[in-house]
């Protein structure tokens, strides 16, 4: 009887499985090296939380009614998207064109997790405020002295709740928040110039 297979044939067949194997190697080399990179996403800044204001859209004036010219009282705000493992939540608002710098109009924290906003003029249950620039717990009005200022509702989602008292500073917040923000966004409101005195 004939033989099937001779040491060449052996031979061929070993080839055509190297050359298979190569080539598939090849391949998957190729779509790893040359696949889309995956989004980066900062964890501090992730897309998912947002902050909003009913009163205002980001990056638009605030009505009369939130500044030194009328009621005074901070506009309502809203937010969505905070972690699942968030404790607490804590909001700053700051003016960065002021002629100091920086001028604070409210440091507040401890807000439940559990909620999604707050009510214009309002503190949400359990939430503590700390000192505002004019040495105050509490909020003070937008009050530019000249020309259009940028007001900074900054939000953040902590992994824990702060013990802190309310002659607590800004950067005495900031300070304690260090190591422990799961996640902040921020709304810009723009005031003009309004007489008189607070930033």
């Amino acid at each position: 009887m004939k033989a099937l297979f001779t040491p060449n044939t052996c031979c061929f067949q070993s080839r055509r499985v190297w050359f298979w194997l190569i080539l598939l190697i090849v391949i998957v080399a190729v779509f790893f090296f040359l696949r889309p990179a995956p989004p980066k996403i900062n964890p501090l800044n992730p897309n998912s939380m947002k902050i909003t204001s009913p009163a205002f859209l980001d990056g638009e004036t605030m009505p009369e009614l939130y500044t030194c010219r009328s009621t005074g009282s901070h506009p309502p705000l809203a937010w969505s998207g905070a972690p699942a493992s968030a404790k607490s939540l804590a909001v700053i608002i700051d003016d960065p064109d002021a002629p100091s710098g920086d001028f604070v109009h409210w440091v507040v924290w401890n807000i439940s997790a559990g909620e999604t906003g707050i009510t214009a003029g309002a503190l949400p249950t359990g939430a503590i405020e700390g000192q505002n620039s004019l040495g105050q717990a509490g909020f003070v009005a937008p009050c530019p002295p000249s020309g259009t200022h940028h007001y900074q509702f900054k939000l953040y989602a902590l992994d824990t709740n702060l013990a802190l008292d309310n002659t607590t500073t800004k950067v005495e917040l900031v300070k304690a928040m260090t190591g422990h923000i799961l996640a902040e966004t921020q709304l810009v409101g723009l005031v003009s110039s309004v007489a008189p005195s607070a930033e």
